[in-house]
């Protein structure tokens, strides 16, 4: 399956598993992106609810084709 996260103008598409944590994907976007996890928190957009680091995309009902918001802790900024 993949997810479609989007931040500002700039759509990402991470290829994952449902089985996979949220956690794994901020790490996939920290390749793309240059912010650790840590910075990451992704919304589901359906629902508005932050996703659990410790949780799969299967436990949190994220969708095939799921659009996620990314936001980034204050003060940090993507490159």
């Amino acid at each position: 399956m993949y997810i479609r996260v989007k931040r500002n103008k700039t759509t990402y598409f991470i290829q994952c598993d449902p089985t996979e944590t949220t956690l794994n994907i901020k790490e996939k976007l920290h390749s793309l992106i240059e912010q650790p996890p840590s910075n990451q928190r992704l919304i589901l957009s359906t629902t508005n609810d932050v996703l659990d680091d410790s949780k799969t995309l299967e436990n949190q009902k994220v969708e095939h084709d799921a659009i996620d918001a990314l936001t980034l802790r204050e003060g940090t900024r993507l490159c």
